[in-house]
């Protein structure tokens, strides 16, 4: 991400986030409005009254920060449901009985997407039960980034599904009209198919086509924003003037050097997946909607 501008004054500029709560590093974008982009989309934080959710917060915030910049550097439509009821979207920050002993401990609110809500479990941010429930759950990969990430694919799917749905999206990702409740329902009891990764990113991806879809999108910011700083570092070079398919083998060698990395220091893979060749063009649908979409926001230069 970009670095502070040094003419601009911090107590004036800086997001009302960072001046209050020191969990935000960027700058309005407006001296009239008091937070930056990424902050303006949150409807609702955790109780900072709670020892710990400061820093819990400032966990997510961080991995909204880069799923932020990587939408707009895309030029992806951006907009707060504060100013865009119908089409803006933004983030529900909540905890349960499992971070917050004085609710009920029965109470759950479960990470997703629903009508331009994303919301997020505050025990995500906490390292140790968040990679209990990886284990649990028997998932190759479980980040706080990874949900912000799917869960935008909900949103932009919703936002621009007349551009998304048609033969060619039936085609690769099936029917969405497949009933949701009982295709979940059916994943939890019995797991993917046997041959789930000749077709699919990730086991859950095989749950419904609209998971299949959130996955995609996912693993498509994933490789898109990583090319992105291995460039910046001089580990690849020009790779947006590159066609797709080189971009996806630049990104196959790229992970495998990343999980070797990983490995000399006896941690798990950055990247544990295989991207076959029908996640391929999967992955290559996504880039040519990506690219087909008319509403170009750039970046701002005050983050």
């Amino acid at each position: 991400m970009r670095s502070f501008d040094s003419a601009h004054d911090a107590t004036e500029s800086l997001c009302a986030n960072g001046v209050e709560h020191q969990v935000c590093n960027w700058l309005r974008t407006s001296n009239d409005k008091p937070f930056c982009i990424a902050c303006a989309l949150n409807r609702t934080i955790p109780n900072l009254s709670v020892p710990g959710n400061l820093e819990l917060w400032r966990r997510l915030e961080s991995g909204k920060k880069r799923l932020v910049y990587s939408l707009l550097r895309l030029g992806l439509p951006l907009t707060s449901r504060h100013d865009d009821p119908d089409g803006g979207v933004w983030f529900d920050f909540l905890e349960d009985g499992r971070t917050n002993p004085a609710l009920f401990a029965d109470e759950f609110h479960y990470t997703g997407f629903d009508s331009g809500t994303i919301t997020i479990n505050l025990i995500e941010a906490d390292t140790a039960a968040r990679e209990a429930t990886r284990e649990a759950m028997n998932e190759q990969y479980r980040t706080i980034l990874g949900h912000m990430r799917h869960e935008s694919g909900h949103y932009y799917f919703s936002r621009l599904k007349s551009d998304i749905l048609g033969e060619a999206f039936t085609d690769l990702f099936g029917y969405v009209d497949k009933p949701y409740p009982d295709s979940l329902n059916t994943y939890y009891e019995t797991g993917p198919p046997a041959a789930w990764s000749e077709a699919f990113i990730s086991a859950y991806a095989s749950a419904h086509p609209l998971e299949d879809w959130a996955e995609t999108w996912a693993h498509y910011l994933h490789m898109t924003d990583a090319l992105e700083t291995a460039e910046e570092h001089g580990l690849v070079d020009n790779i947006e003037s590159l066609e797709f398919d080189n971009q996806l083998n630049s990104w196959r060698e790229l992970s495998v050097t990343l999980n070797e990395l990983n490995r000399g220091f006896g941690v798990s893979d950055a990247y544990p997946f295989v991207i076959s060749s029908l996640v391929g063009k999967k992955l290559a649908f996504v880039d040519r909607l990506v690219k087909s979409i008319q509403t170009l926001p750039q970046v701002p230069a005050d983050c």
